[in-house]
């Protein structure tokens, strides 16, 4: 899952929502060294994302996708998952979905002291351009896309996704709308 969804999903509170982004950026951290939720919330994190990438609806939707961009379908399901989670918000929350996420800003800028490096760049950048806002267009999806496929270091045609995931939305949407809401129990249960 994406940065959204997890931080969605994560445990009710600041730290454990840090944690739950920071699980992105854990190479070469120590956890051991951080607070109890913030681990919580890393620990929440891989539970979410193992559960996701072995779910039928999940690994069928990659199916949809050409031979060319397979490979990139977990990274453009993720990113297109936020998408959804947005237009779908009332669904699975009581919460008011935008004031969330200005929730979520300000919680990253008071909790830098908690974040890796890596983690404080890409936070400001999020907020900055105001990522979970722009999510909600699927054309913003696809520029999202794009930018990640140009950063990957090894030559890939995985540009241009969002082509696919225009062909395939219904279907897309269909198997999130069946995915999610198991992912999203799952998760509760898992707060641990």
């Amino acid at each position: 899952m994406n940065h959204l969804a997890h931080l969605f999903l994560a445990p009710d509170s600041p730290e454990a929502r840090i944690g739950s982004v920071l699980g992105d950026f854990v190479r070469g951290v120590d956890l051991s060294t951080y607070p109890g939720e913030v681990v919580r919330g890393v620990h929440h994190h891989r539970a979410v994302d193992s559960f996701t990438d072995s779910h039928p609806a999940v690994l069928d939707s990659k199916g949809l996708f050409s031979k060319r961009r397979r490979r990139f379908a977990g990274v453009a399901l993720d990113i297109l998952y936020d998408h959804f989670l947005l237009r779908h918000w009332s669904r699975f929350s009581e919460k008011n979905r935008d004031t969330f996420i200005q929730q979520v800003y300000g919680e990253f800028a008071d909790y830098e002291h908690l974040m890796s490096a890596t983690m404080v760049q890409t936070t400001r950048r999020m907020v900055a351009h105001d990522w979970f806002g722009a999510y909600q267009s699927l054309d913003n999806i696809g520029h999202a896309l794009d930018r990640v496929a140009s950063r990957i270091r090894f030559a890939n045609r995985f540009d241009g996704i969002i082509e696919e995931i225009y062909q395939h939305e219904e279907e897309l949407e269909a198997r999130f709308l069946n995915f999610f809401p198991e992912l999203h129990t799952f998760a509760g249960e898992h707060h641990g």
